[in-house]
């Protein structure tokens, strides 16, 4: 199959699509990726990629087109300047550079924002081929959530948008059983029965093996209970209640907690441990490629993964949670919704409600006394979940299958009913 991945964040910005993108070259398919200019999640232009631009045109022989677009930075004007000009970039430009390939398929790793299916859309025309949305977001909820938009006006407008989106897309995947409820409002499900499927993140394969890339930033400690934090540092991680738990247990020396990552609250989180006096607990120790995850995750007794409490975004499962499962810790959850009801049915975790910091504080102090035996146990549950909900290889080979079905003009169930089957049924 010749495939043709839209996306606004590629290689070297560390997405999930880097390595579906990989996988499908592997599997003998002709991949190209439509994306920009590598920005996330510091807002300038990747430091590698400035120095030498062209050793970025490829990835494990996948092909990749970038389009010019105003880089991140910082504030709302730039965010909405950057997302304005890569979708129409990539529409224009992007289309002008593909002219003459041929696709079979198109796909589009939706993270925010949901314009990035445009050009996606619009290649599907010109190229005659179908179109898969990966719904990783759900706009026009998000906006509203985070702060971002609190007219109901634009809200609204925005909503007409995504109902123009979703009904150009051929089929509409989803990461959570969750979002079905907000992409039927917007796409009714008397369009086609088998428009919208399920279609959850993975975990690379570089989590749960025992050789990965080393690091040398923390190490393995037996003195201290050790909590880490890895990925996104931003306000919908909710790193106020994360701090609040750290102070509450400021006086117990045996436990420490890592951060591994940045985002645009970096700065605030690094002044808070400061101002805290958290110094000697909590370390901030930046961003790793992801091949080195599993060295930092060998070194922590426990994994934390958090979200604000919010309607939205309780019906998100972080790429994160995958991952975690994979690895073979145990978890701790400050979180609600989808990704809780998942941790919690694995038997690998512990959880509280988003935002109930002394909840967290109870949980860690429960998980600091518990035996090795007994980590290890919460571990081997937390994987053997992963290996039945969530394995990497199954659903790449569904995916596959859902391709070449579209493109044989086949129906495409999810098995034993489909999602608006189910929906209706509720």
């Amino acid at each position: 199959m010749r495939i043709l991945i839209v996306s606004q964040h590629f290689w070297p910005e560390n997405f999930r699509i880097n390595d579906l993108a990989m996988n499908f070259s592997e599997r003998g398919h002709d991949v190209t990726v439509l994306t920009g200019l590598p920005n996330y999640p510091e807002g300038s232009l990747h430091p590698d990629f400035k120095k030498n631009p062209d050793q970025f045109n490829s990835y494990h022989n996948v092909s990749i087109v970038r389009v010019p677009h105003v880089l991140r930075g910082n504030g709302k004007i730039r965010l909405a300047l950057n997302y304005l000009s890569f979708f129409l970039s990539a529409s224009i430009i992007g289309a002008w550079k593909l002219k003459k390939v041929k696709f079979d398929v198109i796909f589009v790793h939706a993270t925010s924002p949901i314009t990035v299916a445009i050009p996606a859309i619009v290649m599907g025309r010109l190229k005659r081929a179908p179109v898969f949305l990966w719904v990783l977001d759900l706009w026009p909820e998000s906006l509203s959530a985070v702060g971002v938009v609190k007219s109901s006006k634009i809200l609204s407008t925005v909503g007409l948008l995504v109902t123009w989106i979703y009904s150009k897309c051929d089929y509409i995947l989803i990461q959570s059983r969750a979002f079905l409820e907000s992409v039927h409002n917007y796409c009714p499900a008397s369009e086609r029965p088998d428009k919208i499927l399920y279609f959850p993140s993975w975990a690379e394969d570089v989590f749960g093996q025992a050789n990965s890339a080393k690091q040398d930033a923390i190490k393995r400690d037996n003195q201290f209970f050790t909590i880490l934090f890895a990925g996104n540092i931003g306000v919908a991680q909710d790193f106020p209640s994360i701090l609040d738990a750290a102070e509450a247990l400021k006086g117990n020396k045996q436990i420490r907690w890592i951060i591994v990552g940045d985002g645009r609250h970096r700065e605030w989180v690094a002044e808070q441990i400061k101002t805290r006096n958290l110094e000697q607990i909590v370390q901030l120790v930046g961003r790793f490629p992801i091949e080195s995850m599993p060295a930092f995750f060998e070194c922590a007794d426990a994994l934390l993964v958090t979200l604000k409490t919010n309607e939205i975004f309780a019906r998100t499962i972080p790429g994160k949670v995958q991952a975690y499962l994979a690895s073979r810790r145990p978890i701790i959850g400050m979180i609600d919704g989808e990704a809780r009801r998942v941790l919690d049915e694995s038997g690998g975790a512990m959880t509280c409600e988003s935002g109930a910091s002394a909840d967290l504080v109870k949980i860690v102090e429960k998980m600091a006394h518990f035996s090795s035996e007994e980590l290890i146990a919460m571990a081997r549950n937390g994987r053997s979940y992963y290996e039945q909900n969530f394995d990497r290889d199954r659903l790449f080979d569904k995916l596959e299958s859902y391709f070449a079905s579209a493109i044989s003009g086949e129906v495409l169930l999810n098995s034993p009913t489909t999602l608006s089957e189910r929906y209706r049924e509720k």
